[in-house]
C-alpha cells in the first residue's frame, strides 16, 4: 500500500469515517482539503451495478457540463474542404486530412481529443493503433464522428465529456477545478449523474448506483450516499 503524505493525511482527519455525504456536503468538504499548490482537479468516481462484460449492460455517453471542466481542450479534426473550413472556424486547434493523418502516424499526437467526418473515417481507421490505446480514436457514439464539426468543436471546447464504464464496473470522470464555485461545481455534478442515471442498461438488474465518491487531485475521497445523489439529480430535473 503506498504511503500517504503528511497533508494527505492530516486533510483525511476531516471525513468522517462511515458516513455517507450529500454532494453539497461531499463537495464543500472536498473544496476544504484542497490545499495543494496547484488548482487541483475535482473527480468524481462510481462504481455501478452492471456487469460490463455483456454487451446489453454496457455504460456509455456524452454531455456537456454547463461549466466546463476548467481545462484547455486541443481538438484535432479530420476534415476536407468546407467541413475543414468549418471546424477551423469553430475554433478547432488543428485541421487537416491526409496531410494530418500522416502527421499523426509520424508520431503527432499533441491534442486531447479527435473529431472526424464519416468519409475520412477510412483512412482515420489506419491509426487505430496510436489512437485507440490513448482513447483519441474518433467514434460514433462519442458525437466525434460527424459531418457537423462545427458543432462538435464547440461543444467540446465548452466542456463536453465522454463517460463510459470500464471492465471494474467503475466510472471516473471530472467535473472541473477546486477554484470552481461550490454551485458550479454541483450543477456539473448533478449533470453528469443525470447522464449516466439515463444512461441505465434496461438488462442492468439490482441497485445501479452501487458508490459514489468525489475527490481533488491530491486529496482524500468523499463518500457520498447513493439515494441522496438520485435525489437531488430529481430536483433537478422539476
Amino acid at each position: 500500500m503506498a504511503k500517504r503524505g503528511k497533508r494527505y493525511l492530516e486533510a483525511a482527519k476531516a471525513v468522517e469515517r462511515g458516513k455517507l455525504y450529500s454532494p453539497e456536503e461531499a463537495i464543500d468538504l472536498v473544496k476544504k482539503m484542497a490545499t495543494a499548490k496547484f488548482d487541483e482537479t475535482v473527480e468524481v468516481a462510481m462504481k455501478l451495478g452492471v456487469d460490463p462484460r455483456h454487451a446489453d449492460q454496457q455504460v456509455r455517453g456524452t454531455v456537456v457540463l454547463p461549466h466546463g471542466t476548467g481545462r484547455s481542450v486541443r481538438v484535432a479534426v479530420f476534415a476536407k474542404g468546407e467541413h475543414a473550413r468549418e471546424a477551423e472556424a469553430a475554433g478547432a486547434d488543428i485541421v487537416g486530412a491526409e496531410d494530418l493523418v500522416e502527421k499523426v502516424a509520424n508520431g503527432f499526437l499533441d491534442f486531447d481529443v479527435s473529431v472526424a467526418t464519416p468519409d475520412m473515417m477510412g483512412m482515420v481507421g489506419r491509426l487505430g493503433r496510436i489512437l485507440g490505446p490513448r482513447g483519441l480514436m474518433p467514434n460514433p457514439k462519442a458525437g466525434t464522428v460527424t459531418f457537423e464539426v462545427g458543432k462538435a468543436v464547440q461543444e467540446l471546447k465548452a466542456g463536453k465529456i465522454e463517460f463510459r464504464v470500464d471492465r471494474a464496473a467503475g466510472i471516473h470522470v471530472a467535473i472541473g477545478k477546486v477554484s470552481f464555485t461550490n454551485e458550479a461545481l454541483l450543477a456539473n455534478f448533478k449533470t453528469l449523474m443525470d447522464a449516466i442515471i439515463k444512461a441505465r442498461p434496461a438488462a442492468a438488474r439490482g441497485q445501479y448506483l452501487r458508490k459514489v465518491a468525489v475527490s481533488s487531485t491530491m486529496g482524500p475521497g468523499v463518500r457520498l450516499d447513493p439515494q441522496l445523489v438520485i435525489n437531488a439529480v430529481a430536483e433537478r430535473d422539476e
